[in-house]
């Protein structure tokens, strides 16, 4: 399987990216969508997909803390097959150079994916969109 990952601007494949979203979050873990559709406009966005069919999106954006790394989402037939890997590896080699502090908020089930990047938990376990989750800092911003 060849997976690619893109940042994507278009409206065409932004739509592609929604629709994943749309699929992962509201649809199979019942995410509110009013939660799920927030700060598109202020966001870099990322389309993965496999023998040249969507599989997976992502994003990140500047917040007040730093850089947050957020809405990972694969579908199902591409789970295990190395696409989130290439999503987290795509959207931390597009960050900016003097990214000060990279964090994400980790669904429990995805904690293991990012710690092979480096990421560390921080802090209590806490329910986002009735998911439980983890704050987690890339290392080298940890002090």
């Amino acid at each position: 399987m060849n997976i690619k990952v893109s940042k994507v601007t278009d409206q065409v494949d932004l739509e592609k990216v929604f629709a994943i979203r749309r699929e992962v979050f509201v649809g199979e873990q019942n995410c509110p969508p009013e939660l799920e559709w927030e700060n598109e406009e202020v966001s870099n966005h990322f389309l993965a997909t496999a023998d040249g069919e969507p599989a997976g999106a992502s994003r990140w954006r500047k917040t007040d803390k730093g850089y947050k790394l957020e809405r990972f989402a694969v579908l199902k037939p591409y789970r295990g097959k190395g696409t989130g890997q290439a999503l987290v590896s795509a959207v931390l080699a597009d960050l900016p150079a003097d990214a000060d502090y990279v964090y994400l908020h980790a669904q429990i089930d995805a904690v293991a994916l990012y710690e092979r990047f480096n990421f560390k938990k921080v802090g209590e376990e806490f329910e986002e969109a009735g998911i439980r989750h983890y704050k987690m800092v890339l290392e080298r911003y940890l002090l």
